[in-house]
């Protein structure tokens, strides 16, 4: 049985288990992400430190606890940004004003949710404490959300497609209601992604584990502000009310798991894609992306090369029974690359779980890509890739080269390559997912801050077979 404390040592015990939270996050929040969270539970821990037993409380755990929380979420991927404000660009005729002289937004977590860019704003207060005007003990609820909106419309690389607002404690029915009236909010189902409560576990010196904290949010509530609906009240009536998209079907395979039971050949694997679309069909693709989400999914070259190589294809065994001499001849200073290659996919074949992105998915490719692919193929491949390559673009949706206003809007550097952000870029418009082993490309992405929802996959190179 625990023993007796006092809320102080409570509290310190809550950032002990927070920070350990903290550190086994999920990759999907990148590692800088991670040391801003860290330094704000440890400089919590160390003031409390200092403070008197018998002295009043009043401590932030409760709002990192919760940002925490919505980190461990299965969906949420791309985790570029936490608990830093966002700058309000000069106001557009697109953007509406704040009522305030403030420059800055205070965003939680920039991150993509189902493959939708968004904003997470997250509230701990005491729901009887939330007031909706400013009042003398600081901004009403709507100001700040003014705020939020005003940076979000105004962002061009960081901008989301909406905006979450979660309220770890609950909020009253009188705010929610000015809130879905002024900001077209709607009801976000979080019930079925998050867990209901969290328990913490703290080892003693005697080894024994004892339960810490047993926290709860049965009473947690999101709403959802979509960022292109607030600045265009006139809603797709075919849209239907009150429906979030990012409440749509989650992917399949949520525990990030291979399923042995996708293909393991490549006939069977372009076969489980749907068939290509056309026309009028392709050009209601993006509406119905961000509608029901999940349909299309973009590949970068890299990914193309993956499935069409001979490693991946049965050809992994016969290239490591090859004389040392010939391969050496074969693939000069790439061959540690190549070997490396090899024995990763005998020790785990990468068709399954590519199978396991790709299947029941549409197909898209942009032009860049198909030109780039092209040439590598007549460069590089063999007669049995070069079949494999016809066969996969069969299959695939060619559609133009049109990156998204942010990627665009990134500046153009050595890691952030012109070609790189039309791929990714054109992507991003399309709402899909791109399919990519290009890490350095994504890792400079996040390190500006946007989120963008990527899949990546172990690389697999040409062999000539």
């Amino acid at each position: 049985m625990a023993p007796k404390t006092n809320p102080l040592e409570d509290a310190k015990r809550r950032c002990v288990c927070l920070i350990d939270a903290i550190e086994r996050l999920p990759p999907s929040t990148t590692d800088s992400c991670k040391r801003t969270l860290l330094k704000l539970a440890e400089s919590e821990l160390s003031f409390l430190s200092r403070r008197a037993s018998d002295s009043p409380l009043s401590v932030n755990i409760g709002h990192l606890e919760a940002v925490v929380h919505v980190l461990q979420h299965l969906s949420v991927t791309g985790v570029s940004r936490v608990c830093k404000p966002i700058p309000l660009l000069p106001a557009s005729g697109k953007v509406r004003r704040t009522d305030s002289g403030s420059k800055l937004a205070h965003v939680d977590i920039v991150c993509t949710l189902k493959g939708n860019p968004v904003w997470v704003v997250v509230s701990d207060r005491n729901p009887n404490y939330v007031t909706w005007h400013d009042g003398h003990k600081g901004k009403g609820l709507r100001l700040r959300i003014q705020q939020v909106v005003a940076a979000a419309q105004s962002s061009l690389t960081l901008r989301p497609s909406s905006i979450i607002l979660f309220f770890s404690r609950g909020v009253t029915n009188s705010i929610r209601k000015k809130i879905v009236d002024e900001f077209r909010a709607i009801k976000y189902e979080m019930e079925a992604d998050f867990p209901l409560s969290v328990v913490a576990f703290l080892e003693e010196m005697e080894g024994e584990w004892i339960n810490i904290i047993a926290r709860s949010y049965q009473e947690s509530v999101a709403l959802e502000i979509k960022v292109d609906d607030y600045e265009n009240p006139d809603r797709d009536p075919e849209q239907g009310a009150g429906e979030s998209i990012l409440g749509a079907a989650e992917t399949e395979n949520p525990d990030g798991n291979v399923n042995l039971n996708y293909p393991s050949t490549f006939d069977t694997l372009i076969s489980g894609l749907k068939p290509p679309m056309k026309g009028k069909d392709m050009a209601a693709a993006k509406t119905r992306e961000v509608l029901s989400g999940g349909d299309l999914i973009n590949f970068d070259t890299t990914a193309l090369v993956a499935l069409v190589s001979d490693i991946s294809n049965g050809g992994a065994e016969e290239l490591l029974n090859v004389a040392e001499s010939e391969l050496r001849q074969r693939f000069k200073g790439n061959l540690p690359f190549v070997i490396a290659q090899a024995n990763s996919e005998l020790r785990k074949p990468i068709l399954p779980e590519l199978g396991s992105i790709i299947w029941g998915k549409n197909g898209v490719i942009c032009e860049s890509v198909l030109s780039e692919f092209n040439e590598l193929i007549a460069m590089y491949g063999g007669i049995k890739e070069k079949l494999r390559a016809d066969q996969m673009l069969k299959w695939l949706i060619v559609v133009p080269d049109n990156p998204s206003d942010r990627m665009i809007g990134l500046p153009t550097t050595r890691k952030l390559a012109e070609k790189n952000k039309v791929v990714f870029g054109t992507g991003d418009y399309w709402h899909a997912p791109t399919l990519t082993a290009n890490i350095a490309f994504v890792r400079a992405v996040f390190q500006t801050g946007m989120s963008l929802h990527t899949i990546e996959h172990r690389s697999c190179a040409l062999i000539g077979n």
